[in-house]
């Protein structure tokens, strides 16, 4: 008996020294094997290739970004007028004229090879190439540009394009969840999210005529042109300008309405160029001291301060003092207003405008003619735009 349980306990050593050895120098062949007995655990399953997670926006990038292009612009550098005298020369050596480069964006509308852009991306530019997100190059050919509403019209010759889908941007409600689609910096194409924080925005001192979605989906300098797109990668606006003390993303971003996009668009594809009506007036918001200065009674509307000498206005007997209520039966509330009722009216084909002058109401039928070409853009204006 004595013998078995020396016997055993030397079996026990033997073996606990083994597994002390194999734990030490080999500890893999110690671990369980799948099937026998391991502990359950709850990992989430490999997604499906194309298949997205819950509120993801990744479905409305997939569909909108092959038709968003990226835009370079060059242009032949202005040499110093003094550059050839003498001392200029001395003092400042021979400098020669370096050509300058631009950056932005833009979205292909049509199969045949439209893209729809800001005009001060491409403004006085002698070259420019346009950049697929699928990394095919090609030089660009502007087709038309409305710098009223800075937006410019170009066209390329490729074959299979993508192209995007336009949205309804009458549709918006602030709130809505948008995506933003460029260039920015020219670091390649980006999108980034966010939603539109305000409709209607004027008054900015950018364009003529405004109209802005101001959103909060970051855009900077390169996303101007580019497009903002909803949930579905439908395009609602062209990104234009931002509101920057540092020059990057702060927030605050404009977009141009698509249904103003397309409006232009259509004009200059069709006719080359953009038909607005116009009366020559100097209109200014109404106010209490303006009111008081003219003794006129109204409390709403525009009030016209000049009149251009036989323009419109004037043959149909507008004055300066009138208070400008109603164009044909849509009530006029502030200056913007007023310029895109007028330049929505057809040239040469009468309509009625409703004037308060001094205490009494009067309706006067004026013939618009065409509004004149904008002058260039004041520099102010073209550093807010802050895209290019």
């Amino acid at each position: 008996m004595k013998r078995f349980w020396l016997l055993f306990s030397q079996a026990v050593t033997v073996l606990l020294a083994a597994y002390f050895v194999v734990a030490t120098l080999k500890p893999q062949w110690l671990r369980q094997k799948p099937g026998t007995g391991s502990i359950a655990l709850f990992e989430a399953p490999a997604a499906a290739s194309g298949v997205t997670a819950p509120g993801s926006l990744a479905q409305a990038a997939r569909t909108a970004a092959p038709a968003v292009v990226s835009i370079n612009t060059s242009r032949a550098a202005e040499r110093n007028p003094q550059a050839n005298d003498p001392w200029f020369r001395f003092f400042f050596g021979d400098r020669g004229a370096e050509p300058q480069g631009g950056l932005g964006s833009g979205v292909i509308v049509s199969p045949s090879g439209y893209i729809l852009t800001n005009n001060h991306v491409v403004e006085g530019a002698d070259s420019i190439e346009v950049i697929l997100n699928d990394a095919r190059r090609t030089q660009a050919k502007v087709i038309g540009t409305d710098p009223d509403t800075d937006l410019a019209i170009l066209k390329i010759e490729l074959d299979k394009l993508p192209v995007i889908v336009l949205g309804n941007s009458d549709q918006l409600q602030v709130g809505d969840q948008v995506l933003a689609i460029g260039n920015p910096f020219g670091v390649g194409q980006t999108v980034t999210s966010g939603i539109v924080s305000a409709l209607g925005r004027n008054q900015l001192g950018i364009n003529t005529f405004e109209n802005f979605i101001q959103t909060d989906a970051a855009i900077n300098p390169g996303n101007s042109g580019g497009a903002l797109v909803d949930t579905n990668g439908t395009l609602l606006g062209i990104n234009t300008a931002i509101y920057s003390r540092s020059g990057g993303s702060m927030g605050i971003g404009f977009a141009i309405p698509v249904s103003t996009a397309k409006t232009v668009l259509e004009g200059i594809v069709k006719d080359g160029q953009i038909t607005r009506g116009w009366i020559g007036v100097e209109p200014q918001d109404l106010t209490p001291e303006l009111a008081e200065t003219f003794g006129v009674k109204a409390k709403d509307g525009v009030m016209i301060t000049g009149v251009l000498q036989r323009g419109p206005a004037a043959q149909a007997g507008i004055r300066p003092g009138d208070v400008v209520t109603q164009v044909g039966t849509a009530g006029v509330h502030d200056v913007t207003g007023l310029l895109s009722a007028v330049a929505a009216l057809p040239p040469g084909k009468s309509a009625r405008f409703t004037v308060q002058r001094k205490d009494e109401q009067v309706v006067v039928e004026v013939v618009p003619g065409v509004r004149p070409r904008p002058r260039l853009q004041q520099p102010q204006q073209q550093q807010q735009q802050q895209g290019r």
